[in-house]
């Protein structure tokens, strides 16, 4: 009884010692910008960073997404290597790193998912000047949810009282705002339509308009122009998990793979499938690829449901639960004679199931989830464009 209580107090002591670290550590940085919301957090946390560079200021950021990184000062970076599961005392970590280096603004991405975890991230660790909601979409609602009025409520814990907030944001946006007004932020709305096709259209890679929208924006309240922003943004290296196109010719056919496994709630990924196909409307042959895992089953069941919106002509499964999912999707209307399950699959053995459809030219569109088997799809792609 004796050594429990000990410990606990030997617990508590240090739990203060870090906390009063951490403010003094925190006070040495003029500026930090929280960035929070379901989709796109990596992205933005990334442009934001790289136009604030462009306009002269001493920045580093660290992105939590597909391949957790610390971003430099001058734009290189090192991927965080984490020998456990993450945790938001990481936070704690780089605050001292980035206070330590000097910089005037440090831009973190929010890596807490629960509600009570994003408060505590935000109140207690980060406390930020100026906070970011991507958007609120359904996913993660096992933590965030049951429905979107809680994931919005739970992304709102780390709006910074008395500071900034900036969203893309528009079903959810009134939720957002009342919450805003309760903690006494000042809330701004980033319009996508700021942004032209041919600003867009100057990324190596594709990148959502109100991504860049709602970045250009936080960074004009810092004093940054447009120009040159958009000049710093256009150099940034994209995150892992960014959306991609490679052409690859196997067996003398021409193969189009859109990696698209990031995108994992069924609004983006919709969206990102249909916006795809608009730029290859000359491709009759589409064929999904989704990547399966058994912690994710959620988020895979999601995505049957959402494909029966999609014109497509096969399904292949891959990953870890290609079975439970195959057995799903034919009670959720989709033919038998469409799916393919691959279960775990390296990609040449993919491509040489694929290139046994009759088409000669084909689109695939990677979806689901860019860890365990897509990431793996993604890494043969790309060293086949190298």
């Amino acid at each position: 009884m004796y050594s429990l209580i000990i410990g606990l107090l030997i617990l508590i002591i240090f739990g203060i010692i870090e906390y009063r670290r951490n403010s003094v550590y925190r006070k040495r940085i003029p500026m930090i910008i929280h960035v929070n919301g379901t989709r796109g957090k990596s992205s933005v946390t990334r442009l934001i960073a790289a136009g604030l560079r462009a306009g002269g200021k001493k920045t580093i950021a660290k992105t939590t997404g597909s391949a957790p990184s610390l971003i430099f000062e001058n734009g290189n970076e090192t991927r965080i290597i984490r020998h456990h599961d993450a945790n938001i005392k990481e936070q704690l970590k780089i605050i001292k790193f980035a206070a330590k280096r000097k910089v005037e603004i440090l831009v973190l991405e929010c890596m807490a998912v629960t509600p009570e975890y994003q408060w505590v991230t935000e109140h207690e660790i980060v406390n930020s000047n100026i906070g970011v909601i991507t958007n609120s979409r359904p996913d993660h609602l096992d933590l965030m949810g049951p429905g979107m009025k809680n994931v919005t409520l739970s992304l709102c814990n780390t709006l910074p009282p008395g500071g900034v907030v900036f969203t893309a944001e528009k079903k959810m946006f009134p939720l957002i705002e009342k919450q805003a007004e309760k903690s006494q932020t000042k809330l701004f709305q980033a319009n996508e339509e700021t942004v032209t096709d041919k600003e867009v259209q100057g990324f190596s890679y594709i990148e959502h308009k109100e991504n860049v929208a709602l970045s250009l924006k936080v960074c004009e309240h810092l004093g940054i122009d447009k120009k040159t922003a958009l000049k710093g943004m256009y150099k940034a290296k994209p995150d892992i998990g960014a959306s991609e196109i490679f052409f690859t010719k196997f067996e003398k056919k021409d193969i189009y793979f859109a990696h698209s496994f990031a995108a994992n709630d069924p609004e983006s990924t919709e969206f990102l499938i249909t916006y795809i196909r608009k730029l290859y409307p000359e491709i009759e042959s589409v064929i999904i690829v989704l990547s399966t895992r058994a912690d994710r089953m959620f988020r895979s069941k999601q995505l049957i449901r959402m494909l029966n919106n999609i014109e497509f002509d096969k399904l292949f499964l891959i990953g870890d639960q290609t079975k439970t999912i195959k057995s799903y999707a034919l009670n959720h209307n989709i033919p038998g004679k469409k799916i393919k399950d691959c279960g775990w699959i390296s990609g040449e053995n993919l491509l040489k199931r694929i290139v046994k459809l009759q088409a000669k030219e084909m689109l695939l569109l990677g979806i689901g989830n860019i860890g365990g088997n897509g990431g793996l799809i993604v890494r043969y792609f790309k060293d086949r464009k190298k």
